[in-house]
C-alpha cells in the first residue's frame, strides 16, 4: 500500500567541512498536541489564523511555467516591516511540490486534494522574505496555488498570494527568473475551492505530531534528496552511530547524533565511502551490524541479495563488500529487514511474497546446507478454486508466500523459519527470544470477505500464516495456520523495533513499535502472554500528516529514532524523547508469565530440523517424541500444536508410523478425543520426502497415501460432528477438506457418508461455520446447498460492520477516501462469500435459482470496496455463467437472468484523418491541450475502439489495463509514444504470443493465465469471452510477439481537434472540470 509522497528537498546547513561531504543540522523540537486531544498543541509554534479570517483577502491564481512536464521553482518575495504575530500559509499543487519560506521547508505534498496548511510566523523576518516552491507535474493539468495570511501587531490582516507577479526558474536561489503563466483562478475547476475541502477532516493540523503525554519529537535532519536520496532503513553500527540507506542509488550514510536531551545539538551526516569495494551498496531495506561486519539486505541496487561489508584496514571506511547470497526477487514485495538471533549466532531475513525462498521446495532433502522448520510440501490447499486478483496483482504467486529464514555469518547455510505472509517488512525479537513480524494487507481487497488487515504475528519456529494470493487467504480459524497476535487495520507496514533501552516509562520500554507508511502512524504494541504465545493491544504512539514512516530503532542513548521517506519522497530523521514525570528506570524486560507453556513449545521446536549456528539439528528419536506428546494430547494451544506437528515430521516416528499405516487398529478410535488434530498432522505429512530421506519407493509412498486416506476417512466419519464445540467443528471441516485435497476425493459411499452428516446443517447462522460448510457441500455435490444459499442471497443484505477509522483515514485522504466510501456503503460480505462459492456449483440449479443469483449482482454493484472489489464481483458473475453448461447459458440469457455481453455501438470520427507521426502529435499537444472538449474526447475514446478493451472512469472493457489513472503514470510524451508506437515498450502483462501445439496448431493472442498443467490464451482482445486453454502436455512452444496487440494506427481516422480532445480526455482522469477543458 505504499504510495509516493513527494515533499521536496530541503537544503540543510552545511558545516565548514562540506568539502568532505559532511552535512550538519541542528535538532528542532516539533509542534505536537496530546493524542486524542482536540485542544491546542502542547508545543505550538505560533498562533494560528482562523478559517473564517483566512478565507478573506485577494483571490489567488493557479500558476506554472510554460511546459506542463517541466520541473520549476516558482518564486516571489514579501517585504515586511516587522514579524507578524501570526501567519498561516496554504498551498496546493497538481501534482507534487515542496514550499519554502526563507530557505526553510514549511509544506508540500503529492495530492492536490490535500493542501499544505502551516503556521509560518517563525520563518518570517523583517525586511525581504523569499517564498519558493519546487513543483513537478505527473501528467494532465498542471498548477500551483498559494495563499499566505499575516496578522500584524495591530491585528490587521495582510495577504500574499500566487499570481502573475511570480517568476519561475530551474533551481532555488537562482537570480532573476521569467514571469509565470496563470492557469486559472482559485475556485476554478478541476481544483475548485481546494483550501476548504472537507473530504475527511482531521482533528490535528497538518505538520503537527499527535503524541502521548510526556513524549516529544525532535527533528534531527532533513535529507537533501538530490544528494542523499530517500531513506528507508536505519540501524546502529558498533560504535553507536546511526546508518541510513537510500531506497535508490544514493548509497549509505553514517550519522553522528547529538547527545540525547541536548536541545539544538548538531546532527552530522556523511555518505560512506565504498570506493575500495567491488560492490557499491545501496537500496538496502535491511541493515545489521554483527560479527564486526555490516550486513545489507539489498532490494534492487547492485542486485537483490545478502551482502557483507567489512573495514579490514581500520580507517573507519569499508574496503570490502561482497554478495553472500542472491535473493530471487525484488521490488516492493522483495527482501527486507535483517535481525540477529537471540543467541547471536544467526542472521534472520524477512522477505515479501514476490521473493522466492532461499532454496526450492525439497532441495533441503539433498543439500546439507539447507533446512526448513516447516515441511516444504506447502500448497494452496483451496477446496474450491481460488479467484486471482481482479486487477492481476500477484497473479501466479503461489505458496509459501512471504517468508522468514536464517543464515550463518557467511550466508552459506539457510534455514526456513516461518512462511505464509504477504509482504512483511520488518521483525523483532523480544527479551524472551520470541520473534514478531508485521505483515501487510491487500488494500484492493477491502470490502471483500477475504480482506485481511495488516497485523502483527508471533512468528514461531515452523509457523504458517496462510497468506495466499487473490481470494485465497486462509481464514484465521484454519488449524493448519496460526492466527494474528493483533490486527492493525489498513496501512503499509514498514519498520519494527522493541523499545528496549529507551528512557521511557516501563510500559513503553517493553512495547513493540511498528510503523505504518500510508497513514503516518507509529503504534506501540503491548504484549500479554497467553498459553505458549501472546495476545496484544495496539496503541497509537505518534502520528502526523504527512508522515511516510520507513523505519524505527531504539538507540543506545535512550531515544527512539525513526525515519520518513520512501519511493523518492522527502526524507527526514527524528527521535522521540520522554520529558514527563514517570520513572524511566530500566524495566524488567523478560516476562515470566506463561513461561511453562512457552518452554514446552520451545522443547518441541528444538526437535525441528533447524540449525544452531551452522550445525543442523539431528532427527529426534521416536521414544523421546512420544514421551512428550503424551503429556500434551488434546491441547487447544494452536502454537503448541503446530510445534508438535513439525516435531513429528522431523522425527523418526514419522517414517516409522507411515510404514505401519496398513496395520492401524481402529477398534479404540472412539476414545480418540483429538482425532481431528491427529488426522491433520497425518494428512499434511511430507510423504514424498521419504523417497529421499528413507529410501522409500514411490510405489510404497503411493500405497501409504491410500492407506492414510482410508484411515483418515474412517477417523473423521467416526466422529460425532454434533458433539463437537464450535472451534472443533471448524477444525473438522478444514481437516476433511485437507483429506480431499491432499489424499484424493472421497469414494461414492464416503461422499454420501459426509453428506448424511453435514447436508442438513447448512445454514447454521454462524457466519464462519457457514462459510466452511458451503464450500464442503458444493465440493461434495450436495443436491440442496444451491437452493438454500440462493435463498440467503435473496434475503435482505446486512452491511458488514467496520470499525470507525475516521481519524486514521484523515491522515491520508487519497487512500483514506476510498476506505471511507467502503465504510459508508459497506457490502454484505457473507452474501458475497455465498455468491463466490456458488459460482463453482454445478448441481442443484433451477432456472429460478439462476435468476435470483444473477439479480443479486445488481444489488451488489451499488456497494463500495477496494480497487479490485467491483472486478471481483464482475469475475464471480462471469465465472458462474461460464461454469454453467452450454444449454444452461442459453437458458440464462434467453430468460433475461443475465444480459449477454455486447459491445456498444461505436461512434464515427468526423475526420478527415491524417497519417499522424509521433513528432506531429507531440508538436500538436505541446500547445494544444487547453480549451478542449470533454464530451468529444469521450466520444473519440469509443470511436478509436479503446472503450472495448480499456475501462476509463468506470466504463469499458477489461482485457486491457484500466486507463483512468493514466495521468499519474504518463506525461504527454509517454502517452503519445504509447499510442503511436505501442510495440516499442510492451508490458509483460499485455504482450502477445503465438502458442504452437504439437499438432501444429498456432493460437495467437495474449497469455492471460498459466498453471502447472495449462496456459490460457485470450485470442480476441475485444471479446473477453474468446479464451482458449491449451494443456502443457500438448504444447510445443510459446513464441513471444514483438508486435503489440494494440493497433498502431488508432489516431489515423481523427482530425486535429479529435486527437487533442482524446489526449486531454485520457489525461483528465475522467474529470470534466479539468483545466484542459472549456469552462
Amino acid at each position: 500500500m505504499l504510495r509516493g509522497l513527494f515533499l521536496g528537498c530541503c537544503l540543510v546547513s552545511v558545516s565548514a567541512v562540506q568539502a568532505q561531504q559532511v552535512l550538519s543540522q541542528k535538532a528542532e523540537l516539533q509542534p505536537a498536541q496530546l493524542s486524542g486531544s482536540a485542544g491546542q498543541p502542547v508545543q505550538q509554534p505560533a498562533a494560528v489564523i482562523a478559517d473564517a479570517d483566512f478565507s478573506g483577502g485577494p483571490r489567488a491564481a493557479w500558476i506554472w511555467g510554460p511546459n506542463n512536464d517541466a520541473k520549476y521553482v516558482l518564486r516571489t518575495t514579501v517585504k515586511l516591516d516587522a514579524v507578524p504575530s501570526a501567519a498561516r500559509l496554504k498551498a496546493s499543487c497538481d501534482n507534487v511540490c515542496a514550499v519554502f519560506v526563507n530557505g526553510k521547508r514549511v509544506g508540500g505534498g503529492s495530492e492536490w486534494q490535500e493542501p499544505s496548511d502551516a503556521s509560518v510566523a517563525g520563518q518570517l523576518q523583517p525586511g525581504l522574505n523569499v517564498i519558493e516552491a519546487e513543483v513537478e507535474n505527473q501528467g494532465g493539468a498542471a498548477g500551483f496555488v498559494l495563499k499566505l495570511a499575516m496578522r500584524g501587531g495591530d491585528g490587521k490582516l495582510t495577504w500574499a498570494v500566487s499570481d502573475e507577479t511570480w517568476t519561475f526558474a530551474d533551481r532555488r536561489g537562482a537570480d532573476g527568473g521569467d514571469p509565470v503563466q496563470v492557469r486559472g483562478r482559485y475556485g476554478d475547476g478541476p481544483w475548485n475551492d481546494v483550501f476548504s475541502r472537507e473530504a475527511i477532516v482531521s482533528r490535528v493540523p497538518a505538520g503537527v505530531f499527535e503524541l502521548l503525554p510526556g513524549f516529544a519529537v525532535e527533528k534531527l535532519f532533513t535529507v537533501p534528496k538530490d544528494e542523499l536520496g530517500s531513506w528507508v532503513c536505519i540501524a546502529f553500527d558498533g560504535k553507536g552511530r546511526l546508518l541510513a540507506s537510500d531506497q535508490g542509488d544514493k548509497g549509505i550514510c553514517r550519522i553522528t547524533l547529538p547527545a540525547a536531551g541536548e536541545r539544538g545539538g548538531e546532527t552530522r551526516v556523511e555518505r560512506l565511502d565504498f570506493s575500495k569495494c567491488e560492490v557499491q551498496p545501496t537500496g538496502a531495506q535491511g541493515m545489521l551490524w554483527a560479527f564486526d561486519s555490516l550486513y545489507f539486505s539489498i532490494n534492487g541496487g547492485p542486485g537483490s541479495g545478502l551482502y557483507r561489508a567489512r573495514d579490514t584496514d581500520g580507517d573507519d571506511q569499508f574496503d570490502q563488500c561482497v554478495k553472500l547470497k542472491d535473493f530471487r526477487g525484488g521490488g516492493e514485495h522483495g527482501p527486507h529487514a535483517l535481525r540477529l538471533s537471540p543467541d547471536g549466532q544467526r542472521i534472520f531475513v524477512i522477505c515479501g511474497n514476490h521473493t522466492k525462498p532461499p532454496f526450492d521446495e525439497g532441495e533441503e532433502l539433498t543439500n546439507r546446507d539447507y533446512t526448513s522448520r516447516i515441511p516444504t510440501n506447502w500448497s494452496e490447499d483451496h477446496l474450491l478454486p481460488r479467484m486471482w486478483d481482479a486487477n492481476g496483482h500477484a497473479r501466479g504467486i503461489m505458496a509459501p508466500g512471504g517468508w522468514i529464514a536464517s543464515t550463518d555469518v557467511d550466508g552459506k547455510t539457510w534455514d526456513i523459519w516461518s512462511v505464509g505472509y504477504r509482504n512483511p517488512y520488518d521483525m523483532a525479537f523480544n527479551a524472551d527470544g520470541e520473534l514478531f513480524a508485521y505483515d501487510a494487507d491487500m488494500e484492493w481487497d477491502v470490502g471483500s470477505p477475504w480482506y485481511r488487515p495488516t497485523r502483527v504475528v508471533h512468528a514461531t519456529s515452523g509457523s504458517e500464516f496462510g497468506w495466499r494470493s487473490g481470494s485465497g487467504k486462509w481464514p484465521t480459524w484454519y488449524p493448519d495456520s496460526l492466527p494474528q497476535m493483533v490486527n492493525i487495520g489498513p496501512g503499509s507496514p514498514v519498520g519494527v523495533d522493541f523499545g528496549y533501552g529507551c528512557r521511557f516509562p516501563a510500559k513503553y520500554q517493553k512495547a513493540l513499535y511498528i510503523c505504518d507508511w500510508t497513514f503516518g502512524t507509529m503504534y506501540a504494541i503491548h504484549l500479554e502472554p497467553r498459553q505458549s504465545s501472546y495476545v496484544a493491544v495496539k496503541e497509537e504512539f505518534l502520528s502526523r500528516t504527512p508522515l511516510p514512516l520507513t523505519d524505527v530503532v531504539a538507540g543506545p542513548d535512550g531515544s527512539l529514532y525513526f525515519s520518513i521517506g520512501g519511493r523518492g519522497t522527502q526524507s527526514e530523521l527524528f527521535r522521540v524523547i520522554y520529558t514527563g514525570e514517570e520513572s524511566t528506570e530500566p524495566a524488567q524486560l523478560k516476562d515470566s508469565r506463561e513461561a511453562g507453556p512457552r518452554s514446552l513449545r520451545r522443547l518441541f521446536e528444538s526437535f525441528h530440523a533447524g540449525r544452531t549456528g551452522a550445525t543442523a539439528n539431528s532427527r529426534v528419536d521416536s521414544g523421546t517424541l512420544l514421551q512428550q506428546l503424551t503429556a500434551v494430547r488434546g491441547t487447544t494451544d494452536r502454537f503448541l500444536r503446530m510445534a508438535m506437528h513439525n516435531a513429528f515430521y522431523h522425527s523418526q516416528l514419522f517414517p516409522d508410523l507411515m510404514r505401519s499405516l496398513d496395520q492401524a487398529d481402529l477398534s479404540n478410535s472412539e476414545n480418540l478425543t483429538d482425532r481431528t488434530a491427529v488426522v491433520m498432522a497425518l494428512v499434511k505429512a511430507p510423504l514424498s520426502s521419504l523417497t529421499k530421506t528413507d529410501n522409500v519407493s514411490e510405489t510404497a509412498v503411493a500405497a501409504m497415501e491410500e492407506s492414510l486416506r482410508r484411515l483418515s476417512t474412517a477417523l473423521m466419519q467416526g466422529q460425532d460432528f454434533a458433539s463437537l464445540n464450535r472451534e472443533q467443528k471448524l477444525e473438522y471441516l478444514r481437516v476433511i477438506s485437507l483429506v480431499f485435497l491432499r489424499l484424493g476425493p472421497p469414494e461414492a459411499a464416503e461422499r454420501q457418508g459426509y453428506l448424511d452428516r453435514l447436508d442438513g446443517l447448512f445454514p447454521t447462522g454462524d457466519a464462519d461455520m457457514d462459510r466452511e460448510l458451503i464450500q464442503v457441500l458444493i465440493y461434495l455435490k450436495s443436491p440442496t446447498v444451491v437452493g438454500k444459499a440462493v435463498g440467503l442471497l435473496a434475503a435482505e443484505s446486512r452491511p458488514t460492520v467496520t470499525d470507525d477509522m475516521q481519524d486514521l483515514l484523515a491522515r491520508n485522504r487519497g487512500y483514506g477516501g476510498a476506505i471511507a466510501a467502503s465504510i459508508t456503503n459497506a457490502p454484505d460480505q457473507q452474501q458475497m462469500w455465498y455468491a463466490f462459492s456458488l459460482r463453482n456449483a454445478k448441481e442443484g440449479w433451477t432456472l429460478e435459482h439462476r435468476k435470483v443469483y444473477f439479480a443479486w449482482f445488481e444489488r451488489a454493484a451499488k456497494w463500495a470496496g477496494g480497487a479490485s472489489f467491483r472486478g471481483f464481483l464482475r469475475n464471480i458473475e462471469n465465472e458462474a455463467f461460464l461454469n454453467a453448461t452450454e444449454q444452461e447459458r442459453l437458458l440464462i440469457e434467453a430468460s433475461g437472468a443475465r444480459k449477454p455481453y455486447a459491445p456498444p455501438e461505436l461512434p464515427k470520427p468526423a475526420g478527415p484523418g491524417k497519417d499522424w507521426t509521433l513528432d506531429s502529435v507531440r508538436a500538436l499537444a505541446e500547445t494544444g491541450l487547453k480549451d478542449r472538449n470533454f464530451e468529444n474526447g469521450q466520444k473519440m475514446f469509443a470511436a478509436t475502439r479503446c472503450l472495448i478493451c480499456h475501462r476509463f472512469a468506470g466504463d469499458g472493457g477489461a482485457t486491457g489495463p484500466d486507463l483512468t489513472q493514466l495521468a499519474g503514470r504518463f506525461n504527454v510524451r509517454d502517452l503519445t509514444e504509447a499510442i503511436m508506437d505501442p510495440s516499442k515498450v510492451i508490458s509483460d502483462q499485455y504482450k502477445g504470443s503465438t502458442v504452437v501445439t504439437k499438432a501444429g496448431l498456432a493460437i495467437s493472442g495474449r497469455v492471460v493465465a498459466e498453471t502447472e498443467t495449462a496456459v490460457t490464451v485470450l485470442t480476441n482482445p475485444e471479446d473477453p469471452t474468446k479464451i482458449t486453454e491449451i494443456l502443457k502436455s500438448d504444447l510445443e512452444e510459446i513464441q513471444p510477439s514483438s508486435v503489440s496487440i494494440m493497433p498502431a494506427d488508432l489516431l489515423k481516422p481523427l482530425n486535429e481537434n479529435e486527437v487533442l480532445d482524446l489526449l486531454a480526455y485520457l489525461l483528465s482522469r475522467g474529470e470534466k472540470n479539468s483545466g484542459m477543458f472549456k469552462r
